[in-house]
């Protein structure tokens, strides 16, 4: 559905030609396909065409049937945008969602795009942060149990999460002194300590270094109160210690239109706020709004001077 839409960028999608090519015509929409190569000049997208970087499954697709069999594939596409993001061929990476059970069934260690990506371009520390409308919320951990988030929050990891949500506001969104809120682990952000210490021995002695840094940071917030209109009216993002603490909000804010940014990468890589909805797997039941915010998002951080985008 993405490419019956124009977009003022070169569009690339990874993928196999024959199952595109299948999934437009059971969908009734016109589809020309034309093979990507990187000497081609760029471009921009017009609706109905669709430049494809031919990438072919191991196995048959079966519309909303897992196969790990074609796990590979997965891996494939995901390695080769990176790795033309890496290599300046591309100017951005958007990932579409991905069944992560299947991918791990067939034995890649694989909890998630972020980390991967990161493993990839030999990121650090990279740091998810999700964005509806005027919202941003980063993540201090991400797909970990909740029994395990406590023992992994620790000064050095938050000091080094704040630094890179600091320096990548400035980087995509020209913020030099952004306004970021931490929230606290515990309800009531511990009670001073009666329902929770992490607060007092790990998250306030590193906002406290952060400061003495120059970065501006608020807290450790209550997250019960952190999301009302008033509060973030004077917050350019919010750090959450934990994927459920912050990620409900966002989705009740943006559902089917927020943007996943990954911060501290050495490449531009955003996705969409949802999975995989096997279920509506060429059904055209699907909506595509998170996904052309994605998108949307890419191609403006960008820059007007940018080439290819990899999808």
């Amino acid at each position: 559905m993405l490419a019956q839409h124009d977009f003022d960028a070169d569009l690339v999608v990874a993928g196999d030609v024959a199952l595109l090519r299948a999934t437009a015509a059971a969908l009734h929409l016109p589809l020309s396909i034309e093979p990507y190569q990187a000497s081609l000049p760029h471009k921009a997208h017009r609706a109905g065409s669709l430049r494809v970087l031919p990438v072919p499954t191991a196995q048959p697709v079966h519309a909303g049937q897992l196969d790990k069999r074609n796990s590979r594939y997965v891996i494939t596409m995901l390695d080769r945008a990176c790795d033309g993001c890496m290599n300046g061929e591309f100017a951005a990476m958007v990932t579409a969602p991905v069944q992560k059970s299947i991918l791990i069934e067939a034995g890649f260690p694989f909890i998630g795009h972020t980390e991967y990506l990161a493993a990839r371009s030999r990121a650090a520390l990279p740091v998810m942060m999700l964005l509806a409308g005027n919202v941003r919320v980063a993540l201090v951990t991400t797909h970990l149990a909740l029994a395990d988030v406590p023992k992994a929050i620790t000064r050095e990891r938050l000091a080094a999460t704040l630094r890179i949500v600091h320096d990548d506001l400035g980087r995509y969104f020209r913020l030099d002194t952004p306004r970021i809120a931490v929230l606290g682990l515990n309800p009531h952000a511990g009670e001073s300590g009666h329902l929770g210490t992490e607060e007092i021995t790990v998250i306030a002695p590193a906002i406290v270094a952060g400061r003495r840094a120059g970065l501006d940071l608020t807290g450790p917030v209550p997250a019960d109160t952190a999301f009302t209109p008033k509060f973030l009216a004077a917050t350019d993002a919010i750090v959450a210690m934990y994927h459920d603490q912050g990620l409900p909000v966002i989705k009740h804010l943006g559902f089917g239109g927020g943007v996943n940014l990954t911060l501290g990468l050495p490449i531009l890589r955003t996705s969409v706020d949802h999975g995989t909805a096997l279920s509506l797997a060429r059904t055209g039941k699907t909506d595509a709004g998170s996904l052309r915010a994605a998108l949307a998002l890419a191609i403006e951080l960008a820059g007007p001077n940018a080439g290819h985008a990899a999808t």
